[in-house]
């Protein structure tokens, strides 16, 4: 049976989280329009900077409702990269898949990028309610792949 196309796409960004740099989280994100792939991208130091895998994680640590938790700083989001290295033209009206709901900040870009649509497949608890509540007031179409299983072949290749 032929995958869907949400399902192809999907798999791109999953294949694209495979290059991420930082083993805390490997996120892949890809975006399109008409059906044509016009960007990837995945979380990862900047260009010509050591990574997490050479210099380790820079961990900050930080405070959650009671709780102590810590986060990598030292990666730039899948979201930012595929920003970063997109033509403002081609992102008008595009969709983004990205393997995780976007945090607030990315959310906050791609909300002023032009895109009309946003996918993606592991929710992110923390920002989900005020990031559902951005995508609305824009006019964004937001939805969690929640059908979907990723290839075994790439998660395989994924460090959690």
């Amino acid at each position: 049976m032929r995958k869907s196309w949400d399902h192809y796409f999907m798999d791109m960004a999953y294949m694209a989280s495979t290059r991420a740099t930082c083993p805390r989280r490997h996120v892949g994100a890809i975006m399109c329009k008409n059906k044509m792939l016009l960007g990837s991208s995945y979380n990862g130091a900047p260009m010509g900077v050591r990574d997490c895998y050479e210099d380790g994680c820079l961990v900050v640590a930080y405070e959650e409702n009671g709780e102590k938790k810590e986060r990598c700083i030292r990666t730039i989001h899948a979201e930012q990269n595929l920003l970063l290295f997109t033509d403002r033209e081609d992102r008008e009206g595009a969709t983004v898949y990205v393997t995780d709901q976007p945090c607030w900040t990315c959310a906050n870009m791609l909300a002023n990028s032009g895109v009309k649509e946003i996918v993606y497949h592991r929710s992110y608890k923390k920002d989900e309610e005020k990031v559902k509540r951005l995508m609305a007031q824009k006019g964004i179409h937001f939805r969690q792949l929640e059908n979907y299983i990723p290839p075994q072949e790439i998660v395989n290749t994924i460090i959690d």
